[in-house]
């Protein structure tokens, strides 16, 4: 045993043995003789923990599953029970009085093993994940190197720079200054959101996605990219089978799988029950530290109360802009920063262990607070420094794993601030249209840009999905909660839906697109209004003679040949801004209408159509520039990398170069000509 690993150990078991003499000290139900008592306990749980623990574990898996965790609480409590009952010098009540003791020893381990920089987690996800993979001979040693990229979702190039510099994310700098890893930025097509964002990263296609929810007029509903049929829907139109992860990679919390044929937490196959694997086995790398579960909810009961306390400070600073936060967005929270980050870590930790390939996963943590907190406020930016070591966590295992990895950090899109569109004008965009609706019904439906709810019904709705008795359970017991919503029969005259600052606007009962002229006639002053909105940059239309029309305040600019009247709408939005909206048209879904909030390039803000504070969605300000964090043995290209399908080919030629034959030959024609007609000339690689 190495001389390190026997000191570590040796530690763990003094910093057990005091935790434990303190705790008989203040519960009346447990009791030690000693110090020489709670040693010996101490080191009756660690081989309990070594050996038992495991087996256990492996049986009971589906139960911790169902009970979400909380039947392994109970099983480690009765496991320090059996530990006490051997010992004729400790005394112990009850099971109650067992979980107590586990939830104390586990917050004083936690509390002073943060101070001596000790992560008991990570030793067991070692020793005990590696005997699995070994088991199940998942781990053949290989010196081809895999490939795992971490995703930081919602988190802008420039904000990262920032973080780098200021000390809220020193693992990526220390990588950067020891390991010299480079911070490339790059562009996000019109819709800044991770649906599409992720069907480019993953599938090489993010065509006929405008927007995160978008109305469909052939199939007379509503596409909501977070919903799982939905986006089991979106993955099969975008797969042609040969995603970024299907050489034996792994899906680990995104939107859509890459073809991976390991797939957890993946919205777009949670509800596949032919899915390979039995119900729970990513769970068990979580499961495998005895403590693991303990630790986390004590974790979630910090992160409520920080929370709360930081939503009620922004109340009492005045801080602006914010928006109202209660109870039930904390339990959220405290799910996307805590749990879903604890099974990432041992799930991903899991797979660099059996030897992956390609791994992928997505960190939502940062996304979901900077959405109700700001993208660069004190609580936002301590849950990014938590993704930080979550990080370094994952990379520690690489070591350990049956093959090299290269590691690559990005993002799929950033997030602007500003104060909402309501805040600002006291009336929302569905406001603007129902005063030129006439009777018709005007339907409102933001983008429900709550991804840390829609992951946790995801997890569940993923565990339920299986045709086993622990599925039938959790069915049973959730009853209709899982169900999503019915369409409604009832199709609206008017459906406006919001993807943080980018609006779409559908007139569901007309067919076909309908154009500028008809607008005019039978709505008669809309387009005005809107394109005269100060908080409104501009409109996207499509004329019967001039094609498609971006309409701004004081110009308007034609999109088939570039020209432009007046003052161009776009200049604000950089030379790719006419590309974008050019693509967008083409869709066969684009909507009727797609608005753009006005950017303050002062503060750099937004006005988002939905009650958020960091949104993205749509163009201006760093939601639209997101990065990738790269070795730098790893090329990048020297032009502007523009689009998530560029930057797909750019991470299947990295695999080709670390020498995963599966790659080397390109499934995805590029969709752009060489050069824009802005005269920027385009790589191969950037597309």
């Amino acid at each position: 045993m190495p001389v390190r690993l026997l000191g570590r150990l040796t530690l763990v078991l003094l910093l057990d043995a005091l935790a434990l003499l303190a705790l008989s000290e203040i519960l009346s139900g447990f009791t030690l003789s000693g110090p020489l008592a709670a040693l010996g306990l101490a080191a009756v749980l660690g081989v309990a923990n070594a050996i038992v623990w495991p087996l256990i574990v492996r049986f009971a898996l589906p139960f911790t599953v169902l009970t979400l965790g909380l039947g392994a609480l109970i099983l480690n409590a009765a496991l320090l029970l059996g530990a006490a009952w051997l010992l004729d010098d400790v005394a112990l009540d009850g099971l109650f009085e067992a979980v107590v003791v586990t939830l104390g020893l586990t917050l004083i381990t936690t509390l002073v093993g943060g101070v001596l920089a000790l992560d008991r987690g990570d030793l067991w996800y070692r020793h005990v994940v590696v005997r699995q993979a070994k088991r199940a001979q998942l781990a053949e040693k290989t010196d081809v190197p895999g490939l795992l990229c971490l995703e930081i979702d919602g988190l802008a190039h420039d904000v990262l720079r920032r973080a780098l510099r200021d000390g809220n994310a020193p693992v990526l700098a220390r990588w950067m200054h020891d390991r010299g890893y480079r911070l490339n930025e790059w562009e996000t097509d019109w819709s800044s959101q991770t649906g599409a964002c992720q069907a480019g990263l993953l599938h090489g296609s993010d065509d006929d996605m405008p927007a995160f929810r978008w109305w469909e007029k052939d199939t007379g509903r509503a596409i909501v990219t977070n919903h799982p049929r939905d986006a089991a829907e979106i993955e099969r139109r975008r797969s042609n089978g040969r995603g970024l992860l299907y050489a034996d990679g792994a899906s680990r919390a995104n939107i859509l799988s890459g073809d991976a044929p390991h797939s957890m937490l993946t919205m777009s196959t949670v509800l596949d029950r032919n899915r390979q694997g039995r119900l729970g086995q990513d769970y068990f790398a979580y499961f495998a530290s005895p403590y693991g579960v303990a630790r986390t909810l004590l974790r979630v009961i910090g992160e409520f109360f920080i929370e709360r306390f930081s939503a009620v400070q922004q109340v009492r600073r005045d801080v602006r802009p914010r928006i109202k936060r209660d109870w039930k967005y904390a339990l959220v929270r405290s799910y996307a920063t805590v749990i879903q980050l604890d099974l990432q870590v041992a799930s991903v930790t899991a797979d660099v262990l059996a030897g992956r390939p390609v791994i992928y996963t997505t960190f939502l943590a940062y996304d979901e607070v900077a959405h109700h907190s700001g993208i660069e406020r004190p609580d936002t930016l301590a849950v990014l420094r938590k993704v930080d070591q979550a990080i370094d966590r994952i990379a520690a295992a690489v070591e350990h794993a049956p093959r090299p990895y290269e590691l690559v950090v990005l993002s799929d899109h950033g997030q602007s601030q500003g104060a909402t569109f309501r805040q600002r004008y006291g009336e929302g965009l569905e406001d603007i249209v129902a005063r030129f609706a006439g009777d018709g019904e005007v339907r409102s439906e933001d983008a429900h840009s709550d991804e840390g709810l829609a992951s946790f019904n995801a997890g569940v709705s993923e565990v339920a999905s299986r045709d086993s008795p622990v599925g039938h359970a959790v069915r049973t017991a959730a009853g209709k909660r899982l169900d999503e919503e019915p369409p409604d029969e009832n199709v609206p005259e008017v459906s406006v839906m919001a993807s943080g600052n980018l609006g779409i606007i559908s007139f569901p009962r007309e067919p076909g697109r309908v154009t500028l002229e008809q607008i005019a006639e039978r709505r008669p002053g809309l387009l005005d209004a809107l394109r005269g909105h100060p908080g409104i940059a501009f409109v996207l239309v499509r004329s019967e003679h001039l094609g498609a029309v971006v309409l701004g305040p004081s110009g308007r600019r034609l999109l088939r040949d570039d020209t432009v009247e007046g003052d161009d709408p776009l200049a604000p939005f950089g030379p790719f801004a006419a590309d974008h909206i050019r693509r967008t048209d083409g869709f066969p879904h684009c909507p009727d209408i797609v608005v753009n909030s006005t950017y303050w390039d002062e503060l750099e803000e937004v006005a988002a159509f939905e009650e958020l504070v960091g949104s993205h969605g749509g163009m201006g300000g760093g939601q639209a520039h997101p990065f990738v964090l790269h070795p730098a043995e790893l090329p990048w290209p020297e032009e502007p990398v523009v689009s998530s399908e560029a930057v797909h080919r750019i991470l299947r030629s990295w695999l080709v170069q670390l020498g995963q034959d599966a790659y080397a030959d390109p499934p995805v024609e590029d969709r752009r000509s060489d050069v824009t007609l802005d005269g920027v000339p385009r790589t191969a690689a950037a597309g």
